[in-house]
């Protein structure tokens, strides 16, 4: 019996138009709205689809309406997408921007309203309903198996994906598109090896293989690199140049204005407006998104107190590769301070912070609190000396997302009194302080009850920040704390932060946003193949100097 393919589409050959000119022999359907074939020839066999103008809208959504208890996420939206063009959703965390998106990709149904494809009403009751009418979806946390490769990762998502798959064919149409659109990436790589942006370039292959015509990104920029961002937009704009519909979450104003061909703005989960990108500006965008001005939280003054809380010496740490990632690295940070540390990703920055708050062994070196050794210590232990952590892979590491708003809220003393008596929970003590974090730090969940994971991003950083603060540190370790967040959002937690810092707490803030290093920090070190290669203070650093040396091109 001859062994069964999957056929999948490859990039239109000619721009602006799609169409269906012939028939494929052995073929066995033609399936969804934008002609995906499947089953019966082989993967590097053509395909040419239904017709799409550029300019002719192929995606829209009426009068979209969706709650979740009492809260309304969408509310009468309308949205719509053409052929051809990078659409932007824009809005603040938990502006129903996701919310939207999970129901044109069949993760959600609404409650009220009707989705269009090609002018044609549709039910879409699940992703593989979704899939078949064209729509793909890459996804803001990758759904990646992380001991496969690259190719077996896109077999996977095949439709009707089997155990045996024709390999060497997959190897060769990943190799095609990469070529194609510019996605780098290498189909022998093992997943948890790689990088965040080679991640989401196999979430865009999944969409690519199974046909997607319109293709959603939900804040795909969150976890990647200024190069790696760079590298996404020149590959969604040749998407789009070849016919693609490109709907593009964010809450990155820049991104917008670089990106976008227009942009739809969600406040509390209505349309504020849709706009030619070209006829707006990132402030009137700003004022559209929260409804007013926000006021920047920068710090004021840099100033050291000279009292050091934190001593790092020579520390050097093993990388997942077997490699050393961090290399004889040595700084102090003093009490009030923030130390900015800035680096191209995969430069030591993770592995450093592993080893500060206790999630990794170093090799050699030294490390104290307040002259008290804790090279080896383990993470609890460090919580109890007063080190708050919060980490960059919020999902991961900063919630048990099945666990309640009020669990999680308490995670780090749910042992001690008054939330503990004996080997029983006060579950009484634990609802009372949860609805005071909830309230001081402005976290929006329908109730204390819901499970973590159902925030949105802003909200779980702003839990994250309550459970880690409302302890009053001596020191606080933050990676990436304000990636993924709208700007208000954004603006909330370095506030907060500052607040810290202004009562005495000691910050170290790892971060890929240079404009928020400078905003906050009152020094700057910079990482470059696992070492320090200098520490500025703000007042005396340019982005252009910090940038040479985090390319390696410049040294102290």
């Amino acid at each position: 019996m001859e062994k069964p393919y999957i056929l999948i589409p490859e990039p239109p050959s000619r721009g602006g138009i799609i169409s269906l000119k012939e028939v494929i022999p052995g073929a066995s359907r033609v399936a969804g709205k934008f002609g995906r074939i499947l089953a019966g020839e082989r993967l590097d066999s053509k395909i040419v689809e239904e017709e799409a103008e550029i300019g002719e809208i192929v995606l829209e959504a009426r009068g979209i309406r969706k709650a979740f208890g009492s809260v309304v996420a969408n509310d009468g939206i309308d949205f719509e997408v053409k052929a051809g063009e990078i659409h932007a959703l824009l809005g603040e965390n938990g502006a129903g921007k996701t919310t939207l998106v999970k129901i044109l990709y069949g993760i959600y149904r609404c409650d009220e309203g009707a989705i269009r494809i090609g002018g044609e009403e549709v039910e879409i009751t699940s992703p593989t309903d979704a899939r078949d009418l064209g729509i793909g979806m890459v996804h803001q946390h990758f759904m990646l198996v992380d001991p496969n490769t690259v190719a077996e990762n896109v077999a996977l998502g095949l439709p009707g994906g089997r155990f045996m798959f024709p390999e060497q064919e997959v190897k060769d149409r990943i190799k095609r598109y990469s070529s194609v659109y510019g996605l780098k990436v290498d189909p022998d790589d093992r997943v948890w090896q790689i990088s965040a942006g080679e991640k989401q370039t196999i979430e865009i292959l999944k969409a690519l293989f199974s046909g997607a015509r319109v293709i959603i990104l939900d804040e795909p920029t969150a976890v990647l690199t200024p190069i790696e961002t760079a590298d996404l937009f020149e590959a969604l704009r040749l998407m789009a140049r070849r016919g693609k519909a490109v709907i593009f979450i964010t809450h990155k104003l820049g991104e917008v204005i670089e990106l976008s061909d227009r942009v739809t703005v969600l406040r509390k989960g209505k349309v504020v407006g849709c706009i030619d990108t070209r006829d707006t500006s990132r402030e009137e965008l700003a004022r559209m998104m929260v409804g007013g001005r926000i006021t920047p939280s920068v710090r004021e003054s840099s100033e050291r107190s000279g009292k050091t809380v934190l001593e790092v010496d020579g520390l050097s740490v093993m990388g997942d590769r077997g490699t050393m990632a961090v290399r004889n690295v040595s700084f102090k940070l003093d009490s009030g301070e923030i130390l900015g540390l800035a680096g191209v990703a995969g430069n030591g920055q993770r592995e450093l912070v592993e080893a500060l708050t206790g999630l990794r062994s170093p090799v050699s070196g030294r490390v104290e609190i307040e002259g008290t050794g804790v090279t080896y210590a383990d993470p609890r232990t460090l919580a109890s000396m007063g080190v708050a952590y919060i980490p960059e892979d919020r999902m991961e590491l900063a919630i048990v997302g099945d666990l309640s708003v009020s669990e999680n809220l308490v995670l780090r003393k749910y042992w001690q009194e008054p939330f503990s008596k004996g080997i029983s929970l006060d579950d009484g003590a634990i609802e009372s302080y949860a609805s005071e974090m909830i309230e001081e730090y402005n976290i929006v969940t329908p109730s204390k009850d819901t499970p973590a994971r159902k925030l949105s991003g802003g909200n779980i950083q702003r839990l994250v920040l309550a459970r880690e603060t409302s302890r009053h540190p001596k020191m606080i370790i933050a990676s990436h704390p304000t990636s993924g967040l709208d700007v208000k959002a954004a603006n909330d937690i370095r506030g907060r932060l500052l607040e810290e810092s202004n009562q005495g707490a000691s910050i170290l803030m790892d971060s890929e946003d240079l404009d928020e290093i400078f905003m906050l920090s009152d020094r700057i070190a910079v990482m470059s193949k696992g070492e320090i290669v200098d520490i500025v203070p703000r007042d005396d650093a340019t982005k252009e100097r910090i940038g040479l040396l985090m390319g390696g091109a410049l040294s102290k």
